[in-house]
């Protein structure tokens, strides 16, 4: 259960001093040995304020047979997607934007402290997001869109791990009109180019730490092709997949109402800890193979018979 992380990581998140020194404060206060926990920053890229500064936060969890200790147990990474937590000085206190990183951030809290406990995973997790609080507000249509510190692409640099063998990228999804449920969905997986199915596995992870039926949300080619290249977007939950051959799986916590991304005051409790727990237990069982993101052989068929995709990630 991360009920307790995700009140504590959302206090954090609430208060005007939120920075990645002081997230990373928190999250070593679990006193996990071996664990690697830093942040680096970055300034923020115009049209935002080029004085402010971007806090990218990775954290490090090593597993008994992960590649940190020598071992082939492979590495889950465990992404926060987002624009930013807050919108000084237009809003006070987080907005619904921060809910991937709030995931990201309680989950790693989480498993820092089962690792702090003994409990150790078998494959290594890597968990990245960023902190950014001084953002502008663009008025969009259905809802308002929240600025971004630095470019997508930017991002990716810091937040896309080489080591990561599989991806969940974790992001807020109230603003449309396709998923009308208060809650999680996953998408199905995108790797290198191709849109595959949706994980059997993961949907069966997802109707486990939810005690409901799983829900999915469709992705067009153009969802997992870089942004800014002119056509629409679902969001930027998918915008990992630019920058891996990993398989990527975006988690997007939704509403049944159309929620602005720079609302405050609306982020739920429920769907936060559907999220969180569905993290911990992707976690706990990637590494012992007991989640596969998509069926290889099907896969390997598809780019003998179709030829590579990649040409979609540039």
């Amino acid at each position: 259960m991360s009920i307790r992380e995700i009140l504590e990581v959302s206090d954090e998140m609430d208060d005007p001093r939120l920075s990645g020194e002081r997230i990373a404060d928190l999250l070593r206060s679990a006193n996990a040995p071996g664990c690697e926990i830093t942040v680096t920053s970055v300034p923020y890229e115009a049209p935002e304020d080029p004085s402010q500064l971007c806090d990218f936060v990775k954290v490090v969890i090593p597993g008994e047979a992960g590649g940190i200790a020598g071992g082939d147990a492979p590495t889950l990474g465990l992404i926060g997607r987002l624009g930013a937590q807050q919108a000084q000085p237009e809003r006070i206190g987080y907005v619904s934007d921060a809910d991937g990183s709030i995931v990201a951030i309680a989950a790693a809290l989480r498993l820092l402290r089962l690792t702090a406990a003994g409990a150790r995973l078998r494959g290594d997790v890597i968990i990245t997001t960023h902190i950014a609080t001084h953002v502008s507000i663009t008025p969009r249509e259905p809802v308002d869109f929240m600025g971004v510190p630095v470019s997508s692409e930017r991002m990716n640099e810091f937040e896309v791990d080489e080591r990561m063998d599989a991806i969940l990228s974790f992001d807020t999804s109230k603003g449309n009109r396709l998923i009308n449920h208060r809650g999680v969905a996953i998408s199905p997986t995108a790797k290198a180019g191709y849109l595959l199915p949706v994980s059997p596995d993961l949907v069966t992870v997802l109707e486990y730490a939810t005690g409901e039926p799983a829900r999915t949300f469709p992705l067009a080619q153009q969802d997992i092709t870089p942004y800014g290249n002119g056509y629409r977007h679902f969001n930027s939950i998918m915008q990992p997949t630019i920058a891996t051959a990993a398989p990527v799986v975006g988690v997007a916590l939704t509403a049944r109402a159309v929620v602005p991304g720079s609302s405050t005051g609306a982020s739920f409790e429920g769907p936060l800890l559907d999220a969180t727990r569905f993290a911990v237990e992707v976690a706990k069982t990637f590494a012992r193979g007991e989640v596969a993101f998509y069926e290889t052989t099907e896969h390997a068929a598809l780019i003998a018979q179709y030829g590579e995709l990649t040409t979609f990630q540039q």
